[in-house]
């Protein structure tokens, strides 16, 4: 088949995801899966896209993250890999859909505002 190739991204985190036909090694920023990520939800959620379309151990997967914190590059790599499957066989689309794996989290930091200390909060009142 060959490799197949996914984007994904979360916050202001950018995952490069590569699918080939393999051993199924998860490399991230040239690190072991376990070793990148820390969390056990954090693994739990990369390789839920694959385990749900059974190419768990099958397939390699070579990730290349930036930006961002943990959380919101887990969420660029699981939209990486999703993407990328999708790519690497088509009929995969239903149950990536069904996972609601493709779907993009459009959710952003809230500029800051003149007059504020952040977005929202404001400098203490002062009446007298």
């Amino acid at each position: 088949m060959g490799v197949a190739m996914g984007t994904g991204r979360r916050k202001t985190a950018v995952a490069r995801v590569r699918i080939k036909a393999g051993s199924g090694s998860l490399t991230i920023n040239g690190q072991s899966l376990n070793d990148y990520l820390r969390v056990e939800r954090d693994r739990q959620m990369v390789e839920a896209p694959l385990k749900a379309t059974e190419t768990f151990g099958k397939v390699d997967v070579w990730v290349r993250v930036t930006g961002g914190g943990t959380t919101g590059q887990t969420g660029a790599i699981v939209l990486g890999i999703a993407r990328a499957l999708e790519a690497y066989n088509n009929q995969f689309h239903e149950t990536l859909s069904a996972g609601r794996f493709l779907t993009r989290d459009s959710r952003m930091v809230e500029r800051k505002k003149f007059g504020f200390k952040k977005a929202r909060k404001s400098f203490q009142f002062s009446k007298r």
